[in-house]
């Protein structure tokens, strides 16, 4: 087995893909019509191109309720892993992007929030030193 897609649900697909292409340096793969909504697929700026992220629409009622849920206790939906957190942070800050939190130092490494604009929180994590 091999991860090869995951996904993040969005409030507005539109909106996803503007943030997270825009802000963060994602590159669009696939913007295809389905349905009512789109099949959107980024690569990450840095890391395997055969690795996709996906922006599902938030039409499930559970999930809608999951993801408050999440949010409200400020978890993160999912966490995306970079070199140096306190120099990726200053680079999200700049951009725009909302910092919810960090960078906090832990024993395994380091770790940031922020807020995706799209009903998420999202994680950034560097392993070590």
């Amino acid at each position: 087995m091999r991860i090869t897609m995951t996904s993040i649900i969005v409030d507005d697909q539109q909106k996803g893909l503007e943030f997270y292409r825009d802000k963060l340096g994602f590159k669009l793969q696939t913007d295809a019509p389905m349905g009512e909504f789109r099949w959107l697929t980024l690569n990450a700026p840095e890391g395997s191109q055969d690795v996709v992220l996906l922006l599902e629409p938030n039409a499930d009622p559970d999930a809608k309720v999951f993801r408050a849920a999440m949010k409200s206790k400020g978890k993160p939906w999912t966490s995306f892993e970079v070199d140096d957190v306190p120099a990726t942070v200053e680079k999200l800050k700049a951009a725009g992007v909302a910092v919810t939190m960090g960078p906090v130092e832990q024993e395994w490494g380091s770790f940031a929030m922020f807020d995706d604009t799209c009903g998420n929180l999202i994680s950034i994590h560097s392993v070590g030193g």
